[in-house]
């Protein structure tokens, strides 16, 4: 049996990523993307092919790319501009982000056209306090020299909102990046829940806060509940349509 390679794995798991997109009403047609580092000496990724809904996307299908816009492959089918300004300016100077999710959820634009932002209104929200970067609006990504203004906002952090636009999320694996963007867009789909009521928000103060967010990234309690998400999301695929593995 042909030993699976490191590349195959990535592929594998960033086409389930594409996949949870559809399967968690996140997909926005063609235009959400999800990219993931190659193991490659010069910064390389993976991307979606651009024109494939998410529920589309297998493992092969995806397209290689390096930071300047070079395909691997020389057949290879375009990717979205947006999407490779995003993700090439993440990949040149995140050497820690493997993943880099990027979403329009409805939940995630709302928030992100709110002045204040996320609040740490639950315990999910919490996970975000401090933790969280915004980068201002500047119209659709598609000049590359925003690559550096949006590598400045996010600065080190893992998570950020993306202002009048959506979420963004990296991790050290794409079950980081997802595990991450499930709960943002949970906790942006709460606070709208609790505006909805028009009831004064119950905001506690900064060390409840902290003291919430620093349990909630204690290990290895954060790195075991990744891993047993993804399993769980990876088993869940699989009973409805496995071919994103091909």
């Amino acid at each position: 049996m042909t030993p699976i390679t490191h590349e195959q794995i990535l592929r594998t798991d960033l086409a389930a990523a594409y996949r949870l997109l559809e399967a968690n009403g996140w997909s926005d047609q063609v235009f959400t993307h999800i990219s993931v580092k190659l193991p490659t000496e010069e910064p390389a990724f993976l991307i979606n092919q651009y024109g494939l809904r998410p529920d589309e996307i297998t493992a092969s299908n995806l397209v290689a790319i390096d930071v300047n816009g070079n395909k691997l492959d020389d057949c290879a089918p375009e990717v979205n501009p947006a999407g490779f300004t995003i993700h090439s300016a993440i990949h040149m100077h995140r050497h820690d982000a493997v993943c880099v999710m990027h979403t329009h959820t409805l939940a995630g634009m709302a928030v992100a056209a709110l002045e204040e932002g996320l609040l740490p209104l639950n315990q999910t929200n919490m996970m975000f306090y401090n933790r969280l970067a915004y980068y201002d609006y500047e119209g659709v990504p598609l000049d590359l020299e925003v690559r550096q203004r949006i590598v400045a906002a996010l600065g080190d952090k893992h998570s950020a909102i993306l202002r009048n636009h959506g979420l963004m999320t990296v991790g050290r694996s794409v079950a980081e990046a997802y595990y991450r963007m499930f709960y943002l867009n949970k906790a942006c789909e709460i606070q709208l829940e609790a505006m909805k009521t028009g009831r004064p928000l119950i905001v506690p103060d900064h060390d409840a806060c902290e003291f919430v967010a620093s349990q909630l990234e204690h290990e290895p309690y954060y790195q075991e509940g990744v891993d047993l998400v993804w399993s769980a999301e990876l088993r869940r695929l699989d009973r409805l349509d496995a071919t994103f593995r091909d």
